[in-house]
């Protein structure tokens, strides 16, 4: 940040035409030089993230080098399927439809998730639904405690503190969802001699909030350096329906609907992306505080859960670690390899 320039949510502003311009262009580069691929597949979710991608994909590419995949299952909002068909009529896009759900069955997802809410809700079955929730780190000192939220059938609900042997086997369970997603993603990649984009924005990537080799796999990942507002101004910019840049954004992971916000960030996107720049450009606490209405000691409890987050999730972002180092197979600095690669099919 500049010294005459105030803190507010003004520094998040960007050049749409110019951002967009460039990465389009890194698409087409990264494609043809690193990569060396046709297209791009990308997971539509009906998310406002997926959409920017897609259509970014679109503008630097068209529509033929690009591949709309749609991946429900029976525990996905309805309307995520209505978002991302609107998405792809708007862009002209090919798309596909992959039901998860038989796969799912087969990898007994289901009965392994019910098994761990019944550590701790022991009625919990058929026709009940549920989400994690955690507690407002802005109000508490200390670990972050998950819960489970559950609805029965007839509409009782019920919250229950997750001990940490249940919270890692539902976590492990709904980690088949965005791994089963990124196994089809990369399917059709291969056939059609594509890539797959990853649409994580900077929020997300910076602290650690997707799967390793679910949706945290990609071979680009467009949007990452993007703040999630900035991607919002994108949206708006490439015409992305007002129905998708309207929809609160959710994991669409758990059977009852469940925001980002309370599963994993703090606040609302919008004051964790300010938080996140503040933190990025050591920006004093009282600065972020006088701007988002909080008291800075909240804000000083958000930057340390920012710097938890980080250190915690780290091993979401690392590669496979080798013992010894392999010279002749080494990765240059821009991502490329320095040695043999893939021979491209004729």
């Amino acid at each position: 940040m500049t010294a005459n320039r105030k803190f507010s949510p003004e520094l998040l502003d960007i050049d749409v035409a110019a951002e967009t311009e460039a990465i389009c262009q890194g698409i087409r580069t990264l494609l043809k030089e690193q990569l060396r691929r046709r297209g791009l597949v990308v997971g539509l979710s009906g998310g406002i993230d997926s959409s920017v991608t897609a259509a970014l994909a679109v503008r630097a590419l068209g529509p033929n080098r690009v591949l709309g995949l749609e991946m429900p299952e029976r525990d996905s909002a309805e309307e995520s399927l209505a978002m991302s068909g609107l998405v792809a009529r708007h862009l002209g896009l090919n798309t596909l439809r992959e039901d998860l759900t038989p796969i799912l069955d087969a990898l007994s997802f289901y009965a392994r998730y019910a098994a761990a809410v019944r550590q701790v809700i022991p009625e919990y079955g058929k026709g009940w639904r549920s989400k994690i929730v955690s507690p407002d780190i802005t109000q508490t000192d200390g670990y972050t405690l998950f819960s489970i939220v559950a609805q029965s059938p007839d509409g009782r609900v019920s919250r229950c503190r997750l001990p940490l042997q249940a919270y890692l086997e539902i976590v492990a369970a709904t980690s088949f969802k965005q791994r089963t997603r990124k196994m089809l993603e990369y399917y059709h990649a291969d056939r059609l001699h594509f890539a797959v984009a990853g649409t994580p924005n900077r929020l997300e990537y910076d602290q650690g909030f997707f799967v390793k080799q679910g949706d945290g796999a990609a071979d680009i990942k467009p949007i990452a350096h993007l703040y999630k507002s900035q991607v919002y101004q994108l949206a708006e910019y490439l015409q992305i329906p007002e129905e998708v840049r309207q929809r609160a954004p959710t994991t669409d992971t758990f059977s009852l609907e469940q925001g980002q916000d309370e599963f994993y960030f703090s606040l609302p996107l919008r004051h964790m992306d300010l938080c996140l720049y503040a933190k990025n450009h050591a920006i004093p606490a009282c600065e972020v505080a006088a701007v988002i209405g909080l008291d800075e000691s909240r804000i000083q409890r958000i930057f340390q859960d920012i710097d938890t987050k980080r250190a915690t999730t780290r091993y979401q972002h690392l590669p496979p670690l080798l013992i010894s180092d392999i010279p002749e197979i080494r990765l240059q600095k821009g991502g490329g390899l320095s040695a043999m690669a893939w021979p491209l099919p004729t």
